[in-house]
């Protein structure tokens, strides 16, 4: 059975755990080693169990998946990472491949789809599917100097605040602490140079983040 290919799971939602542990079976070529529900956890796990295949979703509880990745990359620069995401967003496709990912596929991808980017990132090949790939082909508009120095998460916070949600609504969305939103909006203004969450809004809407359209 040493063919099989071992797979640890990062996900914060049980159901999908379970979905995805019913599909990487033996009889698959596959068997999950283990299971994490946070981006830590998907560290520690990595490190202890070094499985073949990381299946990492790209949001999650006290550390995002682009971090994880970069910390399990850092750590074990062999490691195998496929990001399995509701997120299809270019920026988020580029990030996670900058942060090491191998593949990228969405929840709603088809199990022939999922064992295919998980062959191929165990085979050390990249798995994006041909429309994401086109996408990442297409010119993108340049960013703002400033925007270069923000994270993706203090991105997404700016986003949020640019919608007017107060900390709570941005922790629930993005499944943080309030105190974890209160850093990164500090982290905001200090980076920017602002003075509040207004000047943050006007920052955010000038740069096409408030989520308008014009």
């Amino acid at each position: 059975m040493s063919d099989l290919i071992r797979i640890l799971i990062a996900d914060d939602h049980f159901v999908v755990r379970q979905g995805l542990s019913t599909l990487l079976v033996p009889r698959n070529g596959m068997e999950v080693v283990g299971e994490a529900s946070n981006g830590r956890e998907a560290v520690e796990m990595a490190r202890a169990l070094r499985p073949d295949v990381i299946l990492i979703d790209m949001m999650m509880p006290e550390m995002d998946g682009p971090e994880a990745i970069a910390l399990i990359k850092a750590e074990n620069p062999k490691a195998r990472i496929v990001v399995l995401t509701s997120f299809g967003e270019n920026d988020k496709i580029v990030t996670a491949v900058q942060a090491g990912a191998l593949g990228y596929l969405l929840k709603d991808s088809s199990p022939d789809d999922l064992f295919h980017a998980i062959h191929s990132a165990h085979q050390g090949k990249m798995a994006l599917p041909q429309e994401m790939l086109l996408a990442l082909m297409q010119p993108q508009p340049a960013a703002s100097p400033a925007l270069t120095n923000l994270t993706e998460r203090e991105i997404d916070v700016l986003k949020l605040v640019a919608k007017g949600q107060s900390n709570r609504e941005i922790g629930d969305k993005l499944a943080i602490s309030t105190t974890t939103v209160r850093t990164h909006v500090s982290s905001l203004l200090g980076k920017l140079g602002f003075a509040n969450r207004t000047q943050l809004a006007l920052f955010a809407a000038e740069n096409g983040l408030d989520g308008r359209k014009y």
